[in-house]
């Protein structure tokens, strides 16, 4: 089976959890003996950056189009990134008309490439998928890792976003959603018939890498660790807020912020105003060496996502034995047992688990031991295997 596919981002330019998950389903697929030709935007600045390389597979082949856009941009950020660039380099005007531009170099892809389904992640690509279905009048699969609802937490929806994936999902033959939370908000949201979406949750690569020891965190230090976007959607004001109520109990705590984000300001800000900026580190986007350093050296991950779809985070947490506190509010705690659970909102019981986590070394050790053997049942090729099922689905239709 040969399977077209559009995405956003792709290792090594990855910057969030989408391009985790394109990078492990790809490789689940291929495992499977499926053919992709993964299509993504690619900026001249990352001439560097070898794909097939990281791929390691001969059944996956990287198609790139020129373009600057990003996952997670925003029309502020595309405007600053393109006034950057040379006045010869032809973009769009907007984001929008990028992604118009980014559609058009697509359907001239579809056109000299041979598939049997085509295959779409999140709305950025919708266009795209949507072009090459009426090029080639394949079957068209929509996998929706994040909604406009999730990105914004349901206040100031972005319009255009929201209506290129109503329109997106309406002209899919099949949906792909990573979790249940998302599948309802699919259906609630965007008036799609329940039968068109088939859940396949997402998993994690097992494989360990190499990282560093020398963290300049004191001996006596314990560490809680954020780690994603900082942005209304991963809650960090939560985290911050709870912090606070921690470091009235116990001392010896620093708070990890990894990630980046618009919201980054006014959490420095918030540190500040509570009076515990020394106890709240800033380590900005992190390579994925420096992911799993900070994995490595957390007593407590927290996870406290206002609107999470799936949440990849939780896994490798649990992988790299970092006890996890996850949102009530996230895909991944429909799959997982052995964290502790709590409403986004709830600083008090945030606060109270990871304090509990902390003081009772028994309950810490048990928790990380159990989740690392838990998570060893999340590999890639149990979705690889079920999206299959959804491509063979649409192909009899």
């Amino acid at each position: 089976m040969k399977v077209l596919m559009f995405g956003w981002e792709f290792p090594p330019l990855s910057s969030g959890g989408l391009g985790t998950a394109c990078y492990g389903l790809t490789k689940g697929l291929s495992k499977k003996g499926v053919d992709i030709t993964f299509v993504l935007p690619y900026s001249a600045d990352a001439s560097d950056a070898d794909f097939v390389k990281l791929v390691s597979a001969n059944n996956i082949k990287i198609r790139k189009i020129s373009s600057v856009l990003q996952p997670y941009m925003s029309s502020q950020d595309y405007k600053m990134v393109v006034s950057k660039k040379p006045a010869q380099q032809i973009y769009g005007s907007t984001l929008f008309e990028e992604v118009y531009r980014y559609t058009l170099a697509a359907e001239r892809i579809a056109e000299e490439e041979d598939f049997d389904v085509i295959h779409c992640h999140d709305w950025m690509t919708f266009g795209a998928g949507i072009a090459a279905k009426k090029k080639k009048n394949k079957p068209l699969i929509l996998h929706v890792h994040a909604t406009e609802h999730d990105r914004t937490g349901g206040n100031s929806v972005n319009q255009y976003v929201y209506d290129m994936e109503r329109y997106g999902m309406h002209h899919a033959d099949a949906i792909i959603a990573v979790s249940n939370f998302t599948k309802n908000k699919i259906v609630a949201h965007y008036g799609v018939n329940p039968e068109k979406v088939n859940v396949v949750h997402n998993a994690v690569d097992l494989s360990q890498h190499d990282f560093r020891e020398n963290f300049e965190i004191k001996k006596n230090d314990r560490i809680v660790l954020f780690l994603g976007r900082v942005t209304l959607q991963k809650g960090p004001d939560y985290f911050v807020y709870a912090a606070k109520k921690v470091l009235e109990h116990e001392k010896n705590v620093k708070f990890i912020i990894a990630g980046s984000g618009d919201m980054e300001p006014f959490v420095i800000e918030k540190a500040a105003e509570l009076g515990i900026a020394d106890k709240v580190l800033f380590a900005g986007f992190l390579n994925q060496h420096d992911v799993e350093r900070a994995y490595k050296i957390a007593d407590v991950y927290v996870m406290p996502s206002v609107s999470e779809p799936f949440g990849i985070t939780a896994l490798e947490a649990m992988k790299n034995k970092a006890p996890a506190i996850i949102s009530k509010q996230s895909g991944v705690s429909e799959v997982v047992s052995h964290c502790l659970k709590v409403d986004f909102w709830d600083i008090d019981e945030i606060s109270n688990k990871i304090v509990a986590l902390l003081r009772y070394r028994q309950l810490h050790d048990a928790l990380r031991e159990n989740a690392y053997f838990e998570v060893k049942k999340f590999n890639w090729s149990i979705p690889a295997e079920k999206c299959i099922q959804v491509y063979n689905h649409v192909l009899k239709q």
